[in-house]
């Protein structure tokens, strides 16, 4: 089997509750996101996904995004996609980085190697541990009282973990999370996410003012030696998330900031191959995590279910369905939650059937 052609689509994903706002003025109510269709010589085809959050939340964006794939493309036509050595091979000699762009096409080859294989993802790399998982969602930052209705609203359909944007004035950011906490049942999960946005000062302020309630802390400083600066002067249980990009960092994140918690984001780490590999490790160190993406629709979700299903139950705090957060489909047999709970597709690969003409022409096309 061989690589035939690369296809690459964009479309913009709306969000579902108006405004996604996060620290330091980052905010949207659209994002670009970028599918990839790989057709192989035997009329097998794959898709896989990768959006960026805007420029400002990682080193990567969407028009860099379809670039990077473009000038790859031309080394990975001929290439057997289910031998994913020797795909990443390739495009690492091309391109240092751009893990972006690179998870995109990793996911549409799991996706053949799956549909060859007649197995869904989930069973290739680890088998399905759980049949269904806990969902978190993100609360946009806004006034206290705004966030607090949001995990209210969000509760009634059995949201129970949320994520609560905070970053900016730290004593705003106390006032904001203890609002969420209020609003929330006892039994919720409830993580303060900086992405990074705190300095060290206001986030040794953040963690003194947060202090005694029943929440963890996510990368309060972009640097992961700021936080563990931070970690030591907390008693509130750490999870890093931006600064992980790698095994190295997943190491300093334990041992030198004291996190117990990792998210794992599938565009961070170059697709469902570097995910796994990093769960595997976070698993084998004994630490929890979030299995999700920077962003994205029906394809990123399919994946992640995948990812997320075969993590042990004792090592997945929990995982997003991002199709849930954003209004349009291009599957409509894409997973969705369930009061709360995902669970992965049993279909071959990827496990849902995309609709490549409701996308329009291809931006680009690779071939022989």
């Amino acid at each position: 089997m061989k690589i035939a052609s690369i296809e690459v689509y964009g479309y913009e994903l709306t969000y579902a509750h108006g405004e996604y706002v996060m620290s330091k003025g980052r905010a949207a109510q659209s994002q670009a996101s970028t599918l990839v269709r790989i057709r192989t010589d035997d009329g097998i085809e794959g898709w896989g996904e990768s959006s960026t959050l805007g420029g400002t939340y990682l080193p990567a964006f969407a028009e860099g995004t379809r670039e990077a794939i473009r000038v790859m493309a031309p080394s990975l036509i001929g290439l057997d996609p289910t031998n994913l050595t020797l795909v990443h091979g390739a495009m690492d000699a091309v391109l240092l980085g751009q893990n972006s762009s690179k998870s995109a096409v990793d996911i549409a080859c799991w996706d053949i190697l799956g549909k060859v294989a007649n197995m869904p993802i989930s069973k290739l790399i680890g088998g399905i541990a759980q049949t269904s998982f806990p969902l978190y969602e993100a609360v946009p930052l806004a006034s206290p009282d705004q966030m607090a209705e949001f995990v209210r609203a969000r509760g009634k359909v059995g949201i129970n973990r949320f994520q609560v944007k905070v970053g900016n004035d730290p004593y705003e950011d106390a006032e904001r999370t203890r609002s969420v906490v209020a609003a929330c049942p006892p039994d919720a999960v409830i993580v303060a996410d900086s992405n990074g946005g705190w300095n060290l000062q206001a986030a040794i302020i953040a963690v003194r003012e947060l202090a005694g309630l029943n929440i963890y802390v996510e990368q309060p400083c972009r640097d992961t030696m700021d936080c563990a600066i931070v970690q030591k002067m907390s008693s509130l249980p750490l999870v890093m998330d931006e600064s992980v990009v790698n095994s190295a960092e997943l190491y300093r994140a334990k041992y030198e900031a004291g996190a117990g918690s990792v998210n794992i984001k599938l565009a961070r780490v170059g697709g469902i191959t570097g995910a796994v590999r990093m769960r595997n490790q976070a698993q084998d160190l004994g630490m929890t995590m979030c299995i999700e993406d920077v962003w994205g629709g029906d394809v990123t979700t399919a994946a992640v279910s995948h990812v997320a299903a075969s993590t042990r139950a004792d090592a997945l705090l929990h995982a997003s369905f991002f199709n849930d957060w954003t209004k349009e489909r291009v599957a409509r047999d894409a997973p969705r939650s369930d009061r709360g709970h995902g669970s992965a597709p049993d279909a071959p690969g990827l496990g849902i059937n995309v609709d490549h003409k409701a996308l329009g022409r291809a931006l680009f096309e690779v071939t022989k």
